[in-house]
This record gives C-alpha cells, sequence and structure tokens, in this order.
C-alpha cells in the first residue's frame, strides 16, 4: 500500500502529493491551524456530486454558503438542516436572468421575424403605393399575406438570419484573435483602440456580406414561386459562396459586384454598432443618476431590466437613423437577382385561383450614390422609411413582453418576500 502524507484525511476530504485526485478543489488546511480549520473553495469547475468524501447525511456546500463544522460559528443549523421551500436569492436571480434573458432573446429573433420579412419587401417594393409609415397598415397587409399564403409565410428565411449572425460572431472572433484590432472596448480607451474596434466591426460586416445577400433574397421570396424540393438550411451558405466566386445559376447584367457593395455595408454596421451602444450607455447613465435609491446587484429588477431596457432602446434609435441607408443597402443587393416578392400592397385576386399579386425586382442602378438619388428624386423623401410601421411594431412587440416578464418576475420577488 502507497504511504500517505500526514496531510491526508480521507474523513475530512483530505488528498496526499501521493493520489491521483491531488490537487483538485478540495478545502485545504491553513498553516499554523491547530484547532480550526480554514476551508478555502473554488467555485470552477462546477461541482461533481461525488468527488468529496463527505459523511452520510452531509451535502456539498455551495460557493456562497459560510463553512464551518456542522453545528459551528459558520454553519448554525447544520449541512443536514432541512432545507427551505424556496429557492435561495441566488438561485432565483441566475434563474430570473436566464428567464429574461431567454424571452428577450427569443422575442428579437422569432416573434419579430415577421416584421423584418415584411420591412424588407416594402424597402425593395419600388412599385408599391402604400409606404406603411404606421405599424396599423402593416398589420393587416401582413395579416392578409399569412391568410392566402399560410402562416409560414412571413417566417421564411429566418434559418438564413441565424446563419449569418453565426458567420458574422466567427469572423469577428477569428479577425480579433489574428490581428491587433480589439474585439471589446476596455474601461479606459484611446481613440487607436476605438478606431481599431469600429474597423473590426466593419470588416465583420464585410466577410459577412454575400451570405447577409443570399438570406436578404430568402427573407424577401415569395412562397408562390419558392421550390420547396430544392430549398435547404444551408442554401444561404451555399448562395453565399456562389455569390462571392461569381458561379452557380445566371444572373441579370444588372447584378452589382460585391465590390460596389462594402462600403455600404460597411458603413450600416459601423454607424449602427455606434448609435446603438452610444444611445444604451446614455439610457444606462440616465437611469442610475435618476434613482433615488442605491442599486441592489442582488435584485433581478435591477441588475437585468435596466441593461436590457437601454439595449432596446439603443437598437431603436440605431434602426430608425440607418433605416435609409438600410433602405439602399436592400435594394443594391438585390439587384439583377431575379427575385419575386409578394405584394405589400395586400393580397390581390388574380383570375380564378385567387392567388396574390407577386411583383419581380428589376431595379437599374449604377451604385450606391446612384441608387440614393435615384430613390430621392423619383419616390421622394418617403420613400427611405418604406416599411417603417413593421419596424415600430417589432420594437413595440419587443418593449412589450419586456415589460410584461418584469410585472411577472416583480410578482414573483414579492410572493418569495411575503
Amino acid at each position: 500500500m502507497a504511504s500517505r502524507r500526514p496531510d491526508s484525511f480521507d474523513g475530512l476530504g483530505y488528498r496526499g502529493r501521493d493520489d491521483p485526485l491531488y490537487g483538485a478543489s478540495y478545502p485545504v488546511r491553513s498553516a499554523g491551524a491547530s484547532a480550526e480549520l480554514h476551508h478555502h473553495w473554488v467555485t470552477t469547475p462546477p461541482d461533481i456530486p461525488g468527488s468529496r468524501n463527505l459523511h452520510p447525511g452531509e451535502r456539498t456546500p455551495l460557493h456562497d454558503e459560510p463553512l464551518g463544522e456542522p453545528g459551528g460559528p459558520g454553519d448554525v443549523h447544520g449541512w443536514d438542516a432541512p432545507q427551505p421551500g424556496l429557492p435561495p436569492a441566488e438561485q432565483l436571480n441566475r434563474f430570473a436572468g436566464f428567464g429574461i434573458g431567454l424571452v428577450s432573446l427569443f422575442t428579437e429573433n422569432v416573434l419579430s421575424h415577421p416584421c423584418i420579412v415584411f420591412r424588407r419587401q416594402c424597402q425593395v417594393n419600388y412599385h408599391a403605393r402604400c409606404y406603411h409609415l404606421t405599424p396599423f397598415s402593416a398589420m393587416a397587409v401582413m395579416y392578409s399575406i399569412s391568410k392566402a399564403q399560410g402562416v409560414k409565410a412571413l417566417w421564411k428565411g429566418m434559418g438564413s438570419t441565424f446563419i449569418v449572425h453565426g458567420i458574422t460572431l466567427g469572423a469577428e472572433g477569428i479577425i480579433s484573435e489574428f490581428t491587433p484590432l480589439p474585439r471589446e472596448l476596455p474601461h479606459r480607451w484611446g481613440c487607436k483602440q476605438l478606431a481599431g474596434h469600429l474597423l473590426l466591426k466593419g470588416l465583420t460586416a464585410v466577410v459577412a456580406l454575400p451570405f447577409y445577400c443570399a438570406s436578404l433574397i430568402e427573407t424577401v421570396q415569395s412562397d408562390i414561386v419558392r421550390d420547396e424540393s430544392s430549398s435547404g438550411l444551408l442554401d444561404c451558405v451555399r448562395e453565399g459562396v456562389a455569390r462571392l466566386l461569381g458561379v452557380g445559376a445566371p444572373h441579370s447584367h444588372r447584378l452589382l459586384p460585391l465590390g460596389f457593395l462594402l462600403l455600404p455595408a460597411a458603413l450600416h454596421a459601423v454607424l449602427r454598432y455606434v448609435i446603438a451602444t452610444s444611445v444604451q450607455r446614455v439610457a444606462l447613465w440616465l437611469h442610475q443618476r435618476g434613482r433615488k435609491q442605491r442599486v441592489d446587484p442582488s435584485n433581478p429588477l435591477d441588475a437585468y431590466f435596466p441593461e436590457l431596457a437601454a439595449a432596446w432602446a439603443g437598437s431603436l434609435v440605431a434602426d430608425v437613423a440607418v433605416f435609409p441607408l438600410e433602405t439602399a443597402l436592400h435594394r443594391l443587393g438585390l439587384q439583377g437577382t431575379r427575385t419575386i416578392i409578394d405584394a405589400t400592397d395586400g393580397a390581390v385576386a388574380v383570375g380564378n385561383g385567387g392567388s396574390p399579386l407577386v411583383l419581380p425586382v428589376n431595379t437599374q442602378y449604377d451604385g450606391f450614390s446612384d441608387c440614393l438619388h435615384a430613390i430621392r428624386r423619383k419616390e421622394g423623401g418617403a420613400s427611405f422609411y418604406r416599411g417603417f410601421g413593421a419596424l415600430a411594431a417589432q420594437y413595440a412587440l419587443h418593449g412589450a413582453l419586456l415589460a410584461a416578464a418584469r410585472t411577472l418576475l416583480r410578482l414573483l420577488l414579492l410572493d418569495a418576500k411575503a
């Protein structure tokens, strides 16, 4: 049998240097302590049941609990005392944070997708007589389209949007890993760090541009002309690579090279990020300044909702500010792709079948500046905000669900305190 060092006590969970599990996150004995044992626990890696030698009836202490001998000053009731029926405050806070973040993420990327689809269709439909500047007209036409084609007609292209998000995050991480461009700004940053950070955002948008154009086609293409048998989840990646290499299905001669879209895409991404981040920080500063009481980090209402509300406000202001730029970018990205969209003026009966009217996108812009001048000259300044009502409906839905989640959490906290 292997000899054990004097500091190995199996009953209390101590292990010697010759033990295979020596060095793991176990309590160690402080030097010079004769009667009292000082316990030090490491919170990571996570606790594995059965990894410590505990006496019958004992449980592994949590990292936020005072440790000591059962019945001692550090544990008044002992480790084997019955636990209360309600979860502890830390567990409730983590559950609340996870639930609130999940609601916000689900609303932003799933429930709001029909508004994104209809907004993009309005932006590229220069034939439409109605601009849908209010959410009331937008919701009415969205309902007519879903009634004529089915509910899935408004959720088309949702998988490709997630793929674009993943490509964007992956490209940002890879570029920041192999270049000195910072992915996150430190607390005290300088002009050089800010320029590098914004350059990273612009380069990321440029890398994801061909896949963004492919996702744009999937979201605005009408389900009437869509071939379900040939469509797949990874079509966005395949079409993006084909657009990048200039291969694949033949397009119209009006298809713009990606070089014409690099500047608008980078400018749109950088401006949106700068506006959203600035508004978010200002909103948080105003919230902290206007509070009469100190912020309680243990309260989920103070820990999560101010940041979510500030992020919601920042995204809203940014999307409103860059809406004209987004309209021009979408029209340039769709030009020459032979895309057929739904009629955003409403479902129109055609012939005996009663099919809704669809329209082809046949624009002839020479570039970014020509697109801006043509829209202002031929369609008017209000045409830059085609589909703005869908954007308003999107953020109204997001804000309403955040308010509902905050009210529900407040009621749960009141019940827990009672």
